[in-house]
């Protein structure tokens, strides 16, 4: 039997209920954090700008991870290649000009 995606969406959903509350919110604090490291800001609209940034990411990768271990792999996986791109800025990424 193969499930739709509101079944699979549902079968996995309990995950989200079973994530502790402060844990989103940390998540999105690391993700500023790497954020402020790289991108120069001048202003408190920047540091707004880029709270907003890093809770919609979050958010898209919340929504769309199909478990706690997929979701802290995805974001893991983005912050790594954030880290990267920033130590080596010079390196392009294939298929780039």
């Amino acid at each position: 039997m193969v499930m739709t995606r509101a079944q699979a969406r549902a079968k996995y959903a309990d995950w989200q209920t079973q994530l502790p509350p402060d844990t989103r919110q940390m998540i999105v604090n690391k993700i500023m954090e790497t954020l402020m490291r790289h991108l120069p800001i001048s202003a408190q609209e920047g540091v707004q700008e880029l709270k907003k940034i890093a809770v919609r990411f979050e958010e898209k990768i919340y929504t769309a991870a199909t478990s706690r271990h997929d979701y802290l792999r995805k974001i893991s996986l983005k912050m790594l290649s954030m880290e990267k791109k920033y130590q080596n800025p010079n390196a392009h990424c294939p298929g780039e000009q």
